[in-house]
């Protein structure tokens, strides 16, 4: 309000820029500004990315090195040649293969085990009846 009052009264014509007052704004010149921002940001995008794709391939240059040295596969080809050993294996069968059974799961040695321990902590009638 006072840079108005200034600028009424004879004052320069810029007080109101002078004094954070709104400035005569040209629409072709924020748009182009605009444009060159947008710009800037695209470049650095592209080379951050060139920089993160370059440290890749030197990680993985790196990665094949010791894979070589100690004989490792590939994880993408071992799980390939994994996959195709199943198909294989199942190639005449209507039914997805089996997957195999983990050892200590379903052996009848430990089920007893647990049923004998549970035994132990039921009342004598209930006992009579689960062992009949």
């Amino acid at each position: 309000v006072n840079f108005v009052l200034l600028s009424w009264l004879g004052g320069p014509p810029d007080v109101g820029k002078m004094l954070g007052g709104e400035e005569d704004k040209d629409p072709e010149a924020e748009k182009e500004k605009e444009e060159e921002r947008q710009e800037a940001l695209r470049q650095e995008e592209d080379e951050r990315k060139a920089k993160h794709a370059k440290m890749e391939a030197e990680r993985e240059a790196i990665r094949q090195g010791i894979r070589d040295k100690y004989g490792i596969k590939k994880r993408e080809v071992a799980e390939a040649e994994a996959q195709a050993a199943m198909e294989q294996a199942s190639e005449g069968s209507l039914t997805r293969p089996k997957k195999a059974v983990p050892s200590g799961c379903g052996d009848d040695d430990e089920e007893e085990n647990i049923m004998a321990t549970v035994m132990k902590y039921l009342p004598g009638p209930l006992q009579d009846m689960l062992k009949k």
